[in-house]
């Protein structure tokens, strides 16, 4: 197949398109900062896969969420447009998005036929989805993947924890009692390829088997032998991440029950031996 990736030079781009042509697939890695560009490399592809995004991980200051909610809205809307004027147009459109669909909770789980919260980050959710649903009305099969925190080397959730913790520095963040629900990068990737291959509707990436924030900081403490004896209080992740900070401190529990419908065997579904593979 010819795949075209958009915004796929971040952490789980480059694994995917690392995936995809190691199984014998033509990728094409185009910016969506340029749609009419993007539409036109995507003219022959059997799959479009939006990655694109400006960074949630980072302070949000009133610029910030307005590129958080653009990259993910305007731009695909540009991209469509665009693309309902090229010939040979894709099959298929394969969008990202994020668990924070479902808003937080520490008593809820969610699975994808949930409804949505109604903080920021979900609404960013829901129009990011309804943006990607557009692509139905140029003849396009559409799958949505709602990512967790993604684990794996060089990149990602664990960028910045896995230098602390082999030094000895990690810890708990603010109570501990937050939902993680996380998936090892191989997961990650073998949930896209699923939903490249033919799959409609949603699919949380997300391993089985979410943890509370201690249990994930005792299992990366273990994982590279060290102790966890320096918690993050939530006091000091506001001052870092402002408004964005209730993501990391609050969580929710989210299943992969579509995924798990839909035949998907994972590679890692507990969080210690995905872990203790990533870190060795």
């Amino acid at each position: 197949m010819i795949i075209t990736l958009l915004g796929g030079s971040g952490f789980i781009g480059r694994a995917l398109a690392a995936a995809l042509r190691g199984r014998g697939d033509t990728v094409r890695t185009v910016s969506l900062r340029d749609p009419l560009a993007a539409a036109t490399t995507a003219a022959g592809s059997d799959v479009v896969v939006n990655l694109a995004g400006a960074a949630v991980a980072e302070r949000w200051s009133d610029a910030q969420k307005r590129a958080i909610m653009s990259t993910r809205v305007d731009l695909p809307k540009a991209f469509f447009a665009a693309l309902a004027g090229v010939a040979n147009r894709p099959k298929a459109y394969v969008s990202a998005s994020a668990v924070g669909y479902y808003g937080t909770s520490r008593t809820a789980t969610f699975s994808e036929t949930s409804a949505p919260g109604n903080d920021f980050l979900a609404r960013v959710c829901v129009a990011w989805e309804l943006e990607a649903h557009q692509a139905r009305a140029l003849d396009m099969r559409v799958a949505i993947v709602r990512t967790g925190i993604v684990l794996g080397p060089n990149g990602g959730a664990l960028a910045k924890l896995l230098p602390l913790f082999r030094f000895g520095l990690g810890g708990v963040v603010a109570s501990g009692e937050q939902w993680y629900s996380w998936i090892h990068l191989a997961d990650q990737i073998g949930i896209y390829l699923l939903a490249i291959d033919g799959y409609s509707g949603v699919l949380n990436a997300t391993a089985p088997n979410p943890v509370k924030n201690r249990d994930f900081t005792q299992a990366l403490a273990h994982a590279v032998h060290r102790p966890a004896l320096f918690p993050a209080p939530e006091f000091a992740l506001k001052l870092v991440f402002g408004e964005g900070a209730y993501v990391v401190t609050e969580g929710q529990r989210v299943l992969p029950e579509a995924t798990l419908a839909a035949g998907y065997a994972f590679r890692f579904p507990e969080i210690g031996p995905a872990l203790t593979d990533i870190a060795g």
